[in-house]
């Protein structure tokens, strides 16, 4: 058995071909991310991967759709999505595949 923490992660990825990753593979990556009232993610889309979020405590708004916690909100392929944090809040997220380049900011 070995221990490591989120912390030496980066944004949260744990899984997923990038570095520092515990299981680095192509066909899937995960994260926790913690997020904080007032914090902000850019409108962006994957052109390939499939994003699911789990949002596990808090509140947040994505795409002017507000979302709880227990909710999973599914993003395919090609679809833009932003994120305001309404409250505290902790996601875990699943994009599938692992391609770490797949993220387009939209102006």
């Amino acid at each position: 058995m070995k221990k490591f923490n989120l912390e030496d992660m980066i944004g949260g990825w744990f899984v997923g071909d990038f570095n520092p990753s515990l299981i680095r593979q192509s066909e899937f990556e995960v994260a926790i991310k913690r997020y904080y009232k007032g914090d902000i993610e850019d409108n962006h889309k994957h052109e390939i991967a499939i994003e699911i979020t789990v949002i596990v405590e808090g509140r947040v708004i994505m795409n002017d759709k507000e979302y709880t916690k227990n909710d999973i909100i599914y993003i395919p392929p090609g679809e833009n999505t932003d994120f305001i944090v309404l409250e505290d809040t902790i996601t875990v997220v699943v994009k599938t595949p692992s391609l770490p380049n797949d993220k387009y900011i939209i102006e």
